[in-house]
């Protein structure tokens, strides 16, 4: 039995005021030929499909297409829950009348305890959905004492695995925060002050556990218990992070294999560093120019609308830093090159203005002026 398991797609996302749904959109295309190429029993979401509760338009236009293309022409059954970016209820909109074509959206704790079952060559495999939760929607709604996300996850595995049936695989769609697993700066935050870890332990139970809410792709506990990742990179932080989705396999014993399958978006995220001359040149020959990029300039002196510059080879460059202007400098350091640097600047700044140095009458006006306005 083989599944596709993936997460964190957040259609609809901007990045610096960019929208990413190009992006998105040949991203998923990429998932469709993959399983047009490898026949696979399901697709597995596990939360944030949506980057907001009420997505654009053009977000939901994008799913709409996506489904039905999945599930009305390659008849493949969906299975997807709800993550702490998406609205549930809004996003469970009429599941019922879905699952017949094969899309099921677990967005409350009734349907949770309510497997999708798939039969296969191994037998039947039951997917559980728990749909993202807080501890005051598991209090609320069972009337238990829980106080701490933990706590949360604890209670409703309990709940799950009570409709454990003999004979049957049972796969976990959660999302959630494993407790030691490597976060990204791109997530939202569930919680405050590390309430939100959830312990593996109550995974184990398991044959395997589909994660969402980490951007990266890892296993935390057991082999059997991982995170796929996000659909593409939302962050500079991630640029090293190899993106995809995870094909697992079961067999009659449980847990046999999961696969990383790459999914690689049209624009990457980038850090360049480096001198601006040395990044201009750089840029007029680089294949990838037309990446999302961060540029840390390391120059240590005034520079004249660099964003203009480096856009004229680097369309994308979406935010600039200048640490080359503090390198070296200690905190004392600091306020004497401060007092000497505002003629030095200026310097610097006419030069690349005017391509020519200032003259000697120029420099000795410039710095009685500066040295008068300093003095009032």
């Amino acid at each position: 039995m083989k599944f596709l398991h993936t997460s964190d797609w957040h259609l609809g996302r901007q990045f610096h005021n960019v929208s990413l749904l190009d992006d998105q959109k040949a991203v998923l295309q990429q998932i469709t030929d993959y399983v047009q190429q490898h026949p696979v029993d399901a697709l597995v979401i596990a939360g944030d499909i949506y980057d907001r509760s009420v997505p654009p338009t053009a977000a939901i236009e994008l799913m709409n297409h996506f489904v039905e293309h999945v599930c009305g022409e390659l008849k493949l059954p969906v299975i997807l829950i709800p993550g702490n970016h998406d609205g549930a209820e809004r996003l469970g909109f009429a599941s019922k009348q879905m699952k017949e074509s094969g899309l099921h959206i677990i967005s409350n704790f009734r349907d949770m305890v309510t497997p999708i079952v798939i039969d296969s060559d191994i037998g039947p495999v039951a997917f559980y959905g728990m749909p993202y939760n807080d501890p005051e929607l598991v209090r609320h709604h069972f009337k238990q004492p829980v106080s701490t996300h933990d706590e949360a996850h604890q209670h409703l595995c309990e709940e799950i695995k009570k409709t454990f049936v003999d004979g049957t695989k049972n796969v976990l769609i959660s999302h959630c925060f494993v407790d030691g697993a490597i976060e990204s700066e791109s997530e939202r935050p569930l919680s405050i002050g590390g309430s939100d870890r959830v312990s593996h332990e109550h995974f184990v139970d398991f044959d395997y556990v589909a994660l969402g809410h980490l951007h990266q792709p890892q296993k935390k506990g057991e082999e059997h218990i991982r995170y796929s990742g996000s659909l593409m990179k939302y962050s500079f932080s991630e640029q090293h992070q190899k993106k995809g989705m995870t094909l697992v396999e079961l067999d009659e014993n449980g847990f046999k294999s999961a696969t990383h399958i790459d999914l690689v978006a049209p624009h990457q995220m980038r850090i360049v560093e480096g001198e601006l001359e040395s990044i201009l040149t750089q840029g007029k020959t680089d294949p990838n120019s037309d990446d999302y990029l961060l540029v840390r300039l390391m120059d240590k002196h005034a520079i004249l609308n660099p964003m203009d510059k480096l856009r004229a080879v680097y369309p994308n460059v979406l935010h600039l830093e200048k640490p080359g202007m503090l390198i070296g400098t200690e905190q004392e350091m600091a306020v004497a090159k401060l007092a000497r640097s505002e003629v030095d600047m200026f310097r610097d700044f006419f030069f690349e203005a005017q391509d020519a140095k200032l003259s000697e009458e120029q420099d000795k006006a410039i710095t009685d002026i500066i040295k008068q306005l300093s003095q009032q």
